[in-house]
């Protein structure tokens, strides 16, 4: 892939005063827990939040776009990569206790956090054992499992906007909602993520993660890389059973297949593209509108070059 000439200046000039990890023609297949796709033109790890401020105010002044992942999870790169900076915070992963309310960095991973607040004697993230993702994207997500989610234990988030100010949303702001929340539509990028949580016996709380973890084992397809579920569960409907019902467990198109185990979940045999990806999930999408008279919308958020999912 090669980097437009006025972009690869922007870069230049951009990179000067950087002081975070800078890495030219980085494959997001490294980055995504599909293991699939082309590379972005930069991918920047700010140093902190001064470092992400700086990035954010100088790709708005020199036209420079930029995409922000936490764990690569719920997302499909284009096959042609990403134009522009793709940022993670990696180095935002502080913690600090205020009684019951825990504030943390949105680079940190939730199952740590889960087990970490766990070990405390705090209760809140325990649903969360299992769920690959970073705080902030989690946050920003409404991330849940177990007929729990973020919304619940969430009170403010901090944030750097894309003019490189600091920003701060109370719980009552985010307009949460399943899988959703304001700052999906947002130029945003989250950096802290203050909860409330419950003290309990840690015993429980451990023996419940257990359980969760356990459950997951059991039910979805850890063996292979994916994305984690790929469509949203219709109301008073279960998307897996859907896709169970109209025979596309085990359906496969290339390097993808429905997995065998869960039907909402899509895993990468090995060497599968996105555009395989995107054949698949139109194609469950089809049969199960067809044959069920039902809808399916994915979760799937697909980055990257537009046209260039192959």
């Amino acid at each position: 892939m090669t980097i437009h000439k006025g972009l690869e200046r922007a870069y230049q000039h951009i990179q000067g005063a950087f002081r975070g990890s800078w890495k030219v023609n980085e494959s997001m297949a490294l980055h995504t827990t599909w293991r699939i796709g082309g590379p972005a033109d930069v991918l920047a790890i700010p140093e902190d939040e001064a470092d992400l401020a700086y990035l954010l105010l100088q790709c708005k002044e020199c036209k420079v776009p930029w995409t922000v992942i936490g764990a690569g999870s719920n997302i499909l790169v284009s096959d042609g990569g990403i134009e522009g900076i793709v940022i993670k915070l990696d180095n935002f992963s502080q913690k600090e206790w205020q009684n019951h309310r825990f504030i943390a960095g949105a680079g940190c991973k939730l199952p740590s956090l889960a087990r970490y607040t766990a070990q405390k004697g705090y209760k809140g993230l325990d649903f969360a054992v299992a769920i690959p993702a970073t705080l902030g994207g989690a946050a920003v997500m409404n991330a849940g499992a177990h007929g729990q989610s973020m919304a619940e234990v969430v009170t403010w988030i901090e944030g750097i906007n894309e003019q490189g100010q600091k920003v701060c949303y109370e719980k009552s702001e985010l307009q949460y909602g399943y899988r959703f929340s304001r700052l999906q539509k947002e130029k945003i990028v989250v950096t802290t993520v203050a909860m409330d949580l419950l003290s309990h016996v840690r015993e429980e709380i451990e023996a419940t993660m257990r359980e969760v973890f356990e459950k997951r084992k059991a039910t979805q397809p850890l063996q292979w890389p994916n994305a984690g579920s790929i469509f949203l569960n219709p109301p008073g409907q279960s998307a897996g059973k859907l896709i169970e019902e109209v025979g596309m467990k085990g359906f496969t198109f290339g390097g993808a297949q429905v997995s065998k185990i869960h039907g909402n979940f899509i895993v990468n045999l090995g060497n599968a593209k996105a555009a395989e990806v995107l054949e698949i999930i139109e194609e469950v999408r089809r049969r199960v509108k067809t044959t069920c008279g039902i809808e399916l919308e994915s979760e799937v958020h697909v980055i990257g070059r537009t046209g260039e999912a192959g």
